[in-house]
């Protein structure tokens, strides 16, 4: 904004939002001309890009209505609108208001902008609760207001917008993405108008992880390659009790990209039986052979035998996962905590948000990015914090966001699947040169967004599934991901 004559920014945010309100009314209607177009508009620039598409629209022969929700409003805009042939009202008559959205076509939301805070109150929050009750489609300025821009966080149900689209400026928001704003979004249309990010620190972005991202990091073994050339895992998973645990971490595994895992714990028969590609010892790690990355922890216990393998894993120098118990052992042992604070090989946690919390001893809290980066910054690990929206971060490199993952899912055992694969992805690249913790987060978010895409598959035509079936739906996954770009990107 500095950097430009005034207003440049606002005109093509309007002009954008102007191109993407037409396009849902011919959608719904069939045509601009006797459309019929409402505005909701707040006191910030939202609402004024808001009015100046408005006016563009009643311009082609829209009918357009700006109601004004805030004590003030972007004076120019509504002057272009009137000019335009549009109408601006007040909400002293509420009644009157409510039933010029419940006729509306489509319903433009510039309420709020990416700093609005709280739930929507007085005449916005009946305006969007009428919005809702008459199923009218509804376009968002750049986040539907009531969303949190920075976490997706909704402070009330009833008193937030949901939205058909989003028409978001420049980059996607986090709020858009994470928490229950995630389901106010409808489809996303990020529009250009310009904006130069090329001085923002990596350290404070967050990456949407996509195919072309993930199919860079799932290359295809190369000439000349054996199965140590292309990275041995380690597995500590499992137990007499848990013996599926180890099972299915095994399994997470094997459908990954390394050459080899070597299983190392009491459900070795139950693995070998299952998987006979598998090395198997029920003996100390030391036992398993050499490994460029261990897997510790799913369905492990948290006796004092549990304890010694986390230990003696911590004391490794390769990537090390930590899962599920292991997780649990950390938690409330400061002998654990004091070792993982000393390693210098890169460690990833698994933790979904009930264990982050027994870890830090603080509830998660509506910011997930923000409780997963300082975990990260407070044990010098990177952190996958598991959820519908699996967030990734370090110690000091970027966030990531991986979002494939259908609701299906939420199922038993799911995680113990993908802390394999994720120890599998590092020890494939591990075997390829040294990993850092920046190399770590990339690799975890793809893994997890190669997982979700696996539940995907597994899904199917809607059925539900299971973590064995996950598993064995990983190589599909892969091989679809891979499909996106050509195997020596």
């Amino acid at each position: 904004m500095a950097q430009l004559p005034s207003g440049t920014l606002m005109a093509r945010a309007s002009a954008a939002l102007a191109v993407e309100a037409g396009s849902m009314l011919r959608e719904l209607v069939g045509r601009v001309t006797g459309s019929r177009l409402v505005l909701l508009v707040g006191a910030g620039d939202n609402g004024g890009d808001a009015l100046y598409a408005g006016a563009r629209l009643a311009a082609r022969g829209a009918r357009v209505d700006a109601v004004l929700v805030a004590d003030r409003h972007h004076e120019g805009g509504a002057a272009a609108l009137v000019r335009a042939g549009g109408q601006v009202h007040r909400t002293d008559d509420l009644v009157a208001a409510a039933e010029l959205v419940a006729r509306a076509d489509l319903v433009v939301d510039g309420i709020l902008g990416i700093g609005g805070r709280g739930a929507l109150r007085g005449a916005a929050a009946v305006l969007a609760a009428v919005a809702r009750e008459v199923e009218a489609s509804v376009l968002a300025v750049d986040l539907p207001s009531g969303v949190d821009a920075d976490t997706g966080h909704v402070a009330d149900a009833e008193a937030v917008v949901h939205a058909d689209r989003t028409a978001v400026f420049g980059v996607l928001k986090p709020g858009l993405l994470l928490g229950a704003g995630s389901s106010c979004t409808g489809d996303l249309a990020v529009v250009d108008i310009g904006l130069d990010l090329s001085g923002v620190d990596p350290a404070q972005l967050l990456v949407l992880v996509d195919d072309q991202l993930a199919a860079a990091l799932l290359p295809r073994p190369l000439d000349g390659d054996d199965k140590y050339t292309r990275g041995v895992v380690g597995v500590a998973t499992g137990s007499a009790r848990y013996p599926g645990a180890g099972l299915l971490s095994a399994g997470g595994a094997r459908a990954g990209v390394a050459g080899l895992v070597r299983y190392c714990g009491p459900a070795a028969a139950t693995v070998v039986a299952a998987f006979p590609d598998i090395t198997a010892t029920s003996g100390g790690l030391e036992a398993a052979g050499r490994v460029q990355t261990w897997v510790v922890g799913s369905g492990r216990g948290t006796d004092d035998e549990a304890r010694r393998v986390v230990l003696e894993a911590l004391g490794t120098d390769t990537p090390l996962v930590l899962d599920a118990d292991a997780l649990t052992i950390l938690a409330t042992d400061g002998v654990v905590r004091a070792a993982l604070r000393a390693r210098v090989a890169s460690t990833l946690l698994t933790p979904h948000a009930g264990e982050l919390t027994r870890i830090t001893g603080r509830p998660t809290g509506p910011d997930r990015v923000g409780a997963a980066r300082d975990l990260a910054v407070e044990l010098g690990v990177v952190v996958l914090l598991k959820g519908s929206a699996t967030v990734v971060a370090g110690p000091l490199g970027r966030a990531y966001v991986a979002l494939a993952a259908p609701a299906e899912l939420a199922t038993a055992g799911s995680g113990d699947v993908l802390a394999g694969f994720v120890g599998s992805m590092l020890a494939h690249h591990q075997a390829r040169g040294p990993l850092d913790d920046g190399d770590v987060a990339r690799l975890a978010a793809v893994a997890a967004h190669v997982h979700g895409e696996a539940g995907s598959v597994a899904v199917g035509g809607g059925r539900t599934i299971t973590a064995v079936e996950l598993a064995a739906a990983l190589p599909e996954a892969v091989r679809r991901t891979r499909a996106e770009v050509s195997h020596d990107t």
